[in-house]
């Protein structure tokens, strides 16, 4: 069991020293922030080993260190393909059927909506909708129904002849 007291002492003791460490090596305060957290998680799930080091807060600011820089060599290598494969092709903007299918979809169930979904946008046979929401295949032909049904009448234009007699 860690010492949670020991713990809690040394982090409202370190923090804002290793805060401001990573950055002063970031320049980007919301990745200092979320190097310094992730370092001390680390730190947290191995407390009962770094909490008996003469010196926890350099194996957090190591750690942290680390982090941020693991980030740098990932950001680096996206600018390299980014420099290599060109800019990504411009995606249009979504059609006004898009937007109201969308819509529709909100108002349903969640079940319903995610079985729609699977079957339909990711092209997932019956079968496998039923393992990946844990439902029998039965429970997941009758949302595919109920779900086809309600957005037929959420979506339904009104006739254009109805429009004018009323």
């Amino acid at each position: 069991m860690p010492d949670v007291d020991g713990f809690d002492e040394f982090y409202r003791g370190s923090r804002q020293r290793l805060l401001g460490f990573v950055y002063a090596l970031t320049g980007d305060l919301a990745e200092a922030q979320d190097a310094v957290q992730e370092a001390y998680v680390r730190a947290w799930q191995r407390w009962s080993t770094v909490g008996r080091y003469d010196d926890p807060e350099a194996w957090v600011r190591v750690v942290a260190s680390r982090i941020a820089v693991s980030r740098w060599r990932s950001l680096r290598s996206r600018a390299r393909a980014y420099l290599r494969h060109g800019a990504i092709e411009a995606v249009p903007a979504p059609n006004t059927d898009t937007v109201e299918v969308v819509a529709a979809l909100r108002r349903l169930p969640e079940e319903q909506r995610t079985a729609l979904a699977l079957y339909y946008l990711l092209g997932m046979p019956v079968a496998e909708v039923a393992r990946e929401t844990n439902a029998p295949v039965g429970t997941v032909k009758a949302r595919l129904s109920r779900g086809r049904t309600a957005l037929a009448g959420l979506l339904a234009v009104p006739d254009l002849e109805e429009a004018a007699d009323a």
